[in-house]
């Protein structure tokens, strides 16, 4: 578990703190996961000794992160106080889409307690303000709730010193000043990375994974993006453009791509790629890929064959990540995890077609469709708080 948090944060560095900030860490997630949890057992769970879980938990008490609960019943000495992650505080999310933008309310645990969408103006350049307008009006109606940070999920590679982005292909609206737009706009710490990036790290985070092993999060969305945890490290490689295996040509003459290749692997597996399928099987349009879903588990033969086909792009896509990487296991991240009992063994299935010095195992990212929503904890805890 300490490991855990070294591979998540690449901020720390060496120094006389780094243990302490370790267990710490390391008390705050077992609260988190183990909710509600004695000091007796943390010091159990986590292999601390007690003089030092004491000290923590008066910490973190003092700060306000967890909450003293009921008393606990045990048959001679003293009664255990049970501890809780304080869910009066919380930390904003913002999930950047080409066409709208998800905004959702988060308590430290990860759990999504509002959401709604905010579409874009027909004015591009008046995209910013919408979302800054929305995330005031969101502080709003939560003024009960101290936040805590916001955490932005972003569909492209930004330098956030320079207020630009690097390779952002599916977004054609002036998107580069929104971490200081929405920081002055609310005072609040803003953390922004790719989304893929961000799924990679919250996995790790929320414990899903072990930390221990190499993992790719595969981002399924309008485009294809992947987050890579690989010797210990989120891997962002030279200028922070590492992991774009979406744009990696599979179709040398397939249909041409935002990046301006043909054939990447976004143009055949992605859920624009799905929607283009039906269409073609039906010569109808579908208005979202949730209704393609829906159609999906319906039994609609077209539907299911649309997503058929999507499925093993996939698959293609993710024997090459696996062929070259490695991980340990990669975990898919988006709406098409809402048909994962049809879509895994399709995917699975392309993916052993060929021949793989390892399999990784295939597994879906924990929270179903809000898992980009509950990254943006992940995103601040690590970034600011902890």
């Amino acid at each position: 578990m300490p490991i855990r948090q070294i591979i998540a944060n690449n901020h720390l560095s060496a120094s006389n703190k780094m243990p302490r900030q370790i267990n710490r860490n390391l008390i705050f997630n077992q609260i988190r996961t183990r909710q509600s949890i004695s000091r007796a057992d943390l010091a159990r769970c986590s292999g601390l000794q007690r003089s030092t879980v004491s000290l923590i938990v008066e910490e973190l008490l003092a700060e306000r992160w967890i909450v003293e609960g009921p008393t606990g019943q045990i048959p001679r000495g003293r009664r255990p106080t049970f501890l809780n992650i304080n869910n009066q505080r919380g930390v904003l999310a913002l999930d950047i889409h080409p066409n709208q933008t998800a905004l959702a309310v988060a308590d430290l645990g990860g759990n999504i307690v509002a959401e709604q969408m905010v579409l874009p103006p027909e004015n591009p350049r008046k995209v910013v303000g919408v979302i800054v307008d929305a995330v005031r009006a969101m502080i709003a109606a939560h003024h009960d709730r101290s936040f805590d940070g916001i955490g932005i999920n972003l569909p492209g590679r930004l330098d956030a010193n320079l207020e630009r982005f690097i390779f952002a292909p599916n977004i054609d609206w002036p998107i580069g000043n929104i971490k200081t737009r929405v920081e002055q706009a609310t005072g609040l710490p803003v953390v922004a990375d790719n989304v893929a990036n961000a799924c990679a790290l919250s996995e790790v985070w929320f414990g899903s994974s072990d930390g221990l092993h190499d993992l790719v999060a595969v981002s399924v969305t309008e485009g294809i993006g992947t987050g890579i945890i690989a010797n210990g490290r989120l891997l962002r490689g030279e200028g922070g453009v590492a992991g774009e295996f979406g744009h990696v040509q599979l179709e040398p003459t397939g249909l041409p791509c935002a990046c301006g290749n043909r054939g990447c692997w976004e143009t055949i597996a992605s859920n624009r790629a799905g929607l283009r399928y039906y269409a073609e099987l039906t010569q109808k349009s579908l208005p979202g890929f949730d209704q393609l879903l829906r159609l999906t588990e319906a039994g609609d033969q077209a539907a299911c064959a649309a997503v058929d086909k999507m499925c093993r792009a996939l698959g293609r896509g993710m024997h090459m990540v696996a062929s070259a990487l490695a991980p340990g296991e990669i975990v898919v991240v988006g709406d098409i995890t809402n048909v994962w009992s049809m879509a895994s063994p399709i995917i699975e299935s392309e993916m052993r077609r060929n021949r793989l010095v390892r399999v990784p195992r295939l597994r879906p990212a924990r929270g179903g469709s809000q898992a980009r929503l509950r990254t943006a904890v992940a995103l601040v805890m690590n970034e600011n708080l902890l």
